[in-house]
C-alpha cells in the first residue's frame, strides 16, 4: 500500500517517541519520495537517524507556530518558513533547497496533449487539486490555471485534498479523473509509468521555491545534528537526489 500521509492522530504519539538524538523534521507532502533517499543518504553519511513526520506546509506552520516539537522544517514554499523565522521560531532565515514543477497527472486514457480541452471536456467531472490554502502546489495551481483562464469554468470540477499527499491519492485511486501534482511524485521509482502525466508551462506559475530552517526546538534539543541535517540537504549529495525527482537547483 503506497504511503502518503502519516495519520494526525499518530503524531503525539509519533513525537513522544523520538529520541534526543534523533531528528524530528517536518516535511512537505511533495518532497515525500526524495525524503526516503535523502534519509538514507544522511544515514549512510552521518550515522544519524530522521524522523520525518509528512503533511502540508500550512498545517506544519501552525502547528509549529502552536508549539509543535518539530526540530528542522523542509517546506514548499519559502513563505511559511520566512514567517516562522520572523515570529522568532527558526534560527535562521530559510534557504532554497530545491524550485517544485507542477504536472497533471491521469489514471484515465486521456489526451494529454490536449490538457486544457481534455479537462474542459465530459470525460473530466473532478479534478484533483491541493488545497490552496494551506499547500502550495495548490496555491499555484490556481494561479496555473488563472493564467490559462481555466480557473472558473473548472471550478466546480475541483476536489481539494488537505495537501499533495492526500490529492495524489485522489488521483491514484481514481476518485477524480486527473488532478495537479508535484513532478518529483510522478517521476519517483514508486510511481513511474503508472498512469499519464504532462508538465505545465513554467510561465503559468510561480517558481516553487522550497525552503529550509532550523527550528528553535532543533537547536535547544539537539543543534548540532539539526545544523548538519541542514547543511546536508543543501550539499551536492542532496542535490543530486533532489535533481533525481525533477526539482530544478537553485
Amino acid at each position: 500500500m503506497h504511503r502518503f500521509f502519516i495519520p494526525l492522530l499518530g503524531l503525539i504519539l509519533f513525537m513522544s517517541g523520538a529520541h534526543a538524538d534523533t531528528l524530528t523534521v517536518a516535511v512537505a507532502a511533495n518532497v515525500r519520495y526524495a525524503f526516503d533517499d535523502l534519509q538514507a543518504a544522511f544515514k549512510k553519511e552521518t550515522g544519524h537517524d530522521i524522523k520525518p513526520v509528512f503533511n502540508s506546509s500550512g498545517k506544519f506552520f501552525s502547528q509549529i507556530a502552536s508549539g509543535a516539537p518539530f526540530d528542522v522544517f523542509l517546506s514548499a514554499d519559502m513563505e511559511y518558513p520566512e514567517k516562522l523565522y520572523s515570529e522568532g521560531h527558526a534560527t535562521a532565515a530559510p534557504k532554497v533547497y530545491a524550485y517544485g514543477a507542477l504536472v497533471l497527472w491521469t489514471m484515465k486514457d486521456l489526451d494529454l496533449s490536449r490538457w486544457q480541452t481534455a479537462l474542459t471536456g465530459p470525460a473530466v467531472r473532478k479534478i484533483a487539486v491541493a488545497n490552496p490554502k494551506t499547500a502550495p502546489y495548490g496555491r499555484e495551481t490556481i494561479k496555473a490555471l488563472a493564467y490559462f483562464k481555466l480557473d472558473e469554468s473548472l471550478k466546480n470540477k475541483m476536489v481539494f485534498g488537505e495537501s499533495i499527499a492526500q490529492t495524489n491519492q485522489y488521483i491514484h485511486s481514481s476518485v477524480t479523473e486527473a488532478g495537479f501534482t508535484a513532478k518529483s511524485v510522478v517521476v519517483s521509482p514508486e510511481m513511474k509509468n503508472q498512469g499519464k502525466w504532462v508538465e505545465l508551462p513554467k510561465e503559468a506559475y510561480q517558481p516553487i521555491a522550497q525552503g529550509i530552517v532550523v527550528l528553535r526546538h532543533g537547536q535547544r534539543t539537539n543543534s548540532q545534528l539539526a545544523q548538519q541535517f541542514h547543511d546536508f540537504v543543501l550539499s551536492g549529495t542532496a542535490r543530486s537526489i533532489l535533481q533525481r525527482y525533477g526539482y530544478l537547483l537553485p
